[in-house]
């Protein structure tokens, strides 16, 4: 029998989304819902982590599943996974918990966006500007629920280390270790001069350099030939952005037409927004005034950039547009009401399967393998951000030449605050603290 003080168990261990934004688990838990969704789609091109903690981590995953179906007063369950997973459905099948069943999803992006997850599972649109728990529902990432599971504090972090490199593997790494020691973990790369997409080749960002620490939302890197046409998109400047958009975008539209969240129904149109720029109705970087963008210009963008890598002919970025009109749009557009939402006829016949857009980023001549290493990565120093997670940043609790052991606190959000407790992710000693982060020296 799980108690209640789970839910404090959880806060004190730091869990957060482990595959999105960070948002704090014990917080997302406090809602009643009437099913749990468990996110298993794993849709960015090359990465595995998801599939690979189902594999070698099921226990705990399950663990952590009862203890949130639990929290949330779920009467059931469901896990959403890619079809193409055979093998790994029918184990799952066998161990499955009461009330739980598996939903075998197309092997199309971006069936891990969570609107379009339970859309694909319960055929109900999530309204504009919503969250699951507005149809009752509450999502959890595989790695969450594992987190969750293994009730102790979080210190490590799952991800999957792909494109060139010796060994595209999955590693299981200390939160805070440089991204150049786990590229060394996976056999370096196999080129001299490359670059690192963090987090996927789609929603993910270039590396700001290879110090950068891993942090709990790290799901994937991405290591390119500098060379690489994703390399050259992922640098682009909003100057670039904008010049592109007014020379050369011919509004076919079919960014529009390709867009997940178009496709449910939603008021979002991204070649309108691309109008906009073309039209010179924004430009803070001449001086024009900021243009208040109607919410069909871009409020409800989930920043897939399927329209950019995939749809646009011109190879133009409406996401990027989509985005900047995002924070200058009519907030009072957003409908979290009842109203149904019908989802355009032809849905299913326009996702885009992955291997497809693997070919039309220039990522299917990788290895597209990512098996669990059990290579123990013991990182001589870590560097812990004291954001990583949405909310409040954390006040650490540590000073400097303070001896700390793994799995001990060393931040927390100041006075209840939105946020989620930081530990030491590695034995050793702290030799700065500041209010970015908290470097430790093993």
């Amino acid at each position: 029998m799980i108690t209640l003080s789970m839910k404090d168990l959880i806060a004190e261990h730091g869990v957060v989304g482990a595959g999105g934004a960070g948002f704090p688990t014990a917080v997302k838990l406090t809602a009643r819902a009437e099913m749990l969704i468990v996110n298993a789609a794993e849709c960015e091109p090359l990465l595995h982590k998801d599939k690979e903690l189902l594999v070698h981590h099921w226990p705990e995953v399950r663990r952590g599943l009862e203890i949130a179906l639990q929290r949330v007063g779920a009467s059931r369950a469901v896990i959403g996974i890619k079809e193409k997973h055979e093998k790994l459905i029918r184990r799952l099948q066998k161990a499955l918990p009461p009330d739980t069943s598996l939903h075998s999803l197309a092997d199309a992006y971006p069936s891990g966006d969570e609107f379009i997850l339970v859309y694909d599972i319960t055929g109900r649109v999530i309204p504009p500007g919503g969250l699951p728990i507005h149809l009752g529902i509450v999502v959890c990432n595989v790695e969450t629920l594992f987190n969750i599971g293994c009730e102790r504090p979080v210190t490590h972090k799952f991800l999957t280390v792909a494109g060139a490199v010796r060994r595209p593997s999955t590693l299981r790494v200390p939160i805070g270790t440089p991204l150049a020691d786990v590229i060394e973990a996976a056999g370096g790369s196999v080129v001299p001069e490359f670059r690192v997409l963090v987090g996927g080749a789609m929603m993910g960002r270039l590396a700001g350099g290879l110090d950068e620490p891993v942090t709990k939302t790290t799901g994937g890197l991405i290591v390119l030939p500098a060379s690489h046409p994703l390399i050259a998109r992922y640098s682009l400047g909003w100057r670039q952005v904008g010049r592109k958009a007014k020379s050369a975008c011919d509004q076919c539209s079919f960014c529009t037409e390709l867009c997940p969240r178009y496709l449910l129904g939603h008021p979002i149109e991204p070649h309108k927004a691309m109008r906009s720029v073309a039209f010179g109705r924004h430009n803070p970087e001449i001086g024009l005034p900021v243009y208040s963008a109607p919410a069909s210009e871009g409020l409800y963008c989930c920043g897939c950039n399927l329209c950019s890598l995939f749809s646009c002919p011109e190879d133009l970025d409406p996401k990027e547009v989509c985005l900047f009109n995002k924070s200058n749009a009519k907030r009072e557009a957003r409908d979290t009401g009842n109203r149904e939402y019908r989802p355009h006829p032809l849905i299913n016949a326009r996702r885009v399967p992955t291997a497809r857009l693997s070919r039309k980023l220039g990522l299917s001549s990788f290895v597209d393998e990512g098996a669990l290493s059990d290579k123990e990565l013991r990182p001589a120093r870590v560097v812990l951000p004291l954001v990583q997670h949405i909310g409040r940043p954390c006040t650490p609790l540590v000073k400097v030449n303070q001896r700390v052991r793994e799995g001990e606190l060393v931040g927390a959000p100041p006075n209840d605050a939105l946020g989620a407790n930081l530990h030491a992710s590695i034995t050793g000693t702290v030799r700065s603290v500041s209010p970015e982060e908290i470097v430790i020296e093993g």
